[in-house]
């Protein structure tokens, strides 16, 4: 039966707290450490398995109690409490370089990125343990030898390589005695890696984010062949969900020096002394610029960080980030001065001055004998900047293609819906109200519920997806646009030459053509297609098949007035979400 811990052993812990944040500077401010006296409590705090870790969303430090003792370290309180805010001062520092590392680590680790997350938490661990060791005497070591005693025959038997190599790798950084923190059977091939690895350590201690794939890298064939690496090193995973809860912008940019970082250490001069590769320094990530992640690769490094969001939810944050660079400026107005005079207060008048400009009532109250010159004050009066009325921004109406022949947004870049995001979003910077439609076949429909300015909703549903047949939904053009407006709305459709089932007949028998006339008549403020076409649409058609569709929609622009935009690429679709939007919301 597990115990929880005394009163004696909690208060102990948090008299260590001060000298811990006083290791590293005696400016370190953290919250107080969260000393949970049951693994009911730690649980509820986010502690599982470990004996402790970090938060980086609120920058806490929880400690489970009742496993430290199970495992020895209750004397261990300033060594524990050191490490853990170390996480926070050195690595990984932030949730951003937590996204960043993870990436690295998960590029080095090609077919094993299940374990990036425990490879980056060792990497981070060995920095904070070795400036710890060394520089403020700690005693680090001793933690792995109390850890190594509380292991059976049967646990150092299943110990793969993995967990041999890190070990070897502390030995040689604090010049231990080879196989005493575990595992003194140690081949050369080993051997040599740990001393690559201890070397890299000290390379780059002032540098360890760029270095973080050669790390990787020199775990990868022990990987492969210990398929219980993880098991030695399960009560050491503190940073396992240390970005939970955590905001995730800049996650999705790759950084210039990410790819080949994933090199063997022996492959680096300032490692090895042999001739290699010379690392350059890191390049700084361009907002904006750049390559970006695809979306599932983003998911997939925030889930390794212990950020608990679905497909979906990472998807809209995916697509909110990536427009935002392209979105319209908040609109400004100067305000015009008022054309009524406005008093603003009280000067002396003097002789010479008009008599018709005495104040004679605020004369009088400041002397019952007015004094030309010297009592007798006049008002002054000035002009007070008008409140203008602003003028009503056109609501925007937009219908999106979400058919088989799309890329779904949750896993792959969809410019349709990074189109339709930088659309959006400025139109609510401007003040105008959004409705969304995404279609793909018959009763494969999702529209937000009107128009209304929420942006998780609309992103909501331009980051869903169908991916079947084509069939525009006729009935909610028609539904929309039953009766007039009050409220000015654009129609946008995004889509291909799909899009001319919209002229079809709908489930009443009406016809499409009629439902579309009638929808820009109500709306009031015109369409616009954007349509991956070919350029010379309006033209020949290169293939007869396409005849069909190039005449309908020649047709819609000659009777009805729709504006078609034709893009070859779908990547063009940004350089056109950007020019309607500074066209219809600035």
């Amino acid at each position: 039966m597990k115990k929880d811990a005394d009163t004696a052993l909690i208060d102990a812990w948090r008299a260590a707290w001060p000298e811990a944040l006083a290791v590293w500077s005696k400016f370190t401010r953290l919250r107080d450490p969260s000393l949970c006296a049951s693994h009911v409590q730690a649980s509820k705090q986010g502690l599982s398995g470990s004996f402790a870790m970090i938060r980086l969303l609120d920058q806490s430090v929880v400690v489970d109690l009742p496993l430290v003792t199970e495992l020895g370290l209750d004397d261990y309180a300033l060594e524990v409490l050191a490490h853990e805010i170390g996480h926070h001062i050195l690595a990984p520092g932030s949730a951003s370089d937590q996204f960043r590392l993870l990436a690295r680590m998960r590029r080095a680790l090609p077919t094993l990125e299940q374990h990036a997350p425990m490879v980056a938490n060792l990497y981070t661990d060995l920095f904070i343990n070795d400036r710890l060791q060394r520089q403020a005497n700690l005693r680090m070591a001793d933690i792995y030898r109390k850890l190594q005693q509380g292991r059976t025959a049967q646990a150092d038997a299943k110990s793969g390589g993995v967990w041999t190599l890190y070990m070897r790798i502390y030995e040689n950084l604090w010049q231990l005695e080879k196989g005493e923190l575990g595992g003194a059977n140690v081949d050369e091939r080993l051997d040599t890696d740990a001393w690559l690895g201890a070397r890299l350590i000290r390379v780059y201690a002032n540098d360890w984010m760029l270095a973080a794939g050669r790390f990787a890298t020199l775990l990868l064939p022990y990987l492969v062949e210990d398929t219980d690496a993880l098991s030695p090193s399960r009560y050491l995973q503190d940073t396992r969900d240390a970005a939970r809860g955590c905001q995730t912008y800049g996650a999705q940019q790759i950084e210039d020096d990410e790819e080949g970082g994933a090199i063997h250490p022996v492959h680096d001069k300032r490692i090895s002394g042999l001739d290699g590769e010379e690392p350059q320094a890191e390049a700084p990530a361009r907002p904006g610029g750049g390559q970006l992640r695809e979306p599932f690769e983003l998911g997939d490094i925030l889930k390794a960080s212990g950020v608990d969001l679905s497909d979906h939810e990472i998807a809209i944050r995916y697509y909110r980030e990536r427009a935002l660079p392209h979105l319209v400026a908040f609109p400004s107005r100067p305000a015009p001065e008022s054309q009524e005079p406005q008093m603003e207060g009280l000067e002396p008048w003097e002789i010479g001055d008009p008599l018709e400009d005495i104040d004679w009532l605020q004369s009088v109250m400041q002397s019952p004998r007015p004094v030309p010159g010297v009592t007798t004050v006049r008002r002054v009066y000035g002009r007070e900047p008008a409140r203008t009325s602003d003028a009503v921004p056109v609501d925007l109406d937009m219908y999106v293609d979400s058919s088989g022949s799309m890329p779904n947004p949750q896993a792959h870049t969809s410019f349709l819906t990074l189109a339709g995001a930088v659309i959006a979003l400025s139109a609510l910077r401007a003040g105008a109200k959004v409705q969304v439609t995404l279609w793909s076949g018959k009763n494969e429909v999702m529209q937000t519920p009107g128009f209304l300015r929420d942006e998780d909703l609309i992103l909501g549903v331009l980051t869903e997806f169908f991916g079947g047949g084509t069939c525009f939904p006729i009935h909610r053009l028609r539904q929309t646009y039953a009766a007039r407006r009050e409220r000015p709305a654009h129609i946008l459709m995004i889509s291909d030459d799909g899009i001319t089932t919209m002229f079809d007949k709908d489930e009443l028998g009406n016809s499409g053509w009629d439902v579309s006339a009638k929808a820009l008549a109500q709306g009031g403020a015109g369409g616009t297609m954007a349509l991956n076409l070919e350029h010379n649409w309006d033209g020949a058609a290169s293939h007869k098949w396409l005849q069909k569709t190039y005449d309908d929609l020649k047709r819609a622009r000659r009777e009805q007035g729709w504006d078609i935009h034709a893009v070859e690429r779908y990547e063009d679709l940004l350089d056109f979400a950007r020019a309607f939007s500074r066209r219809h919301y600035v």
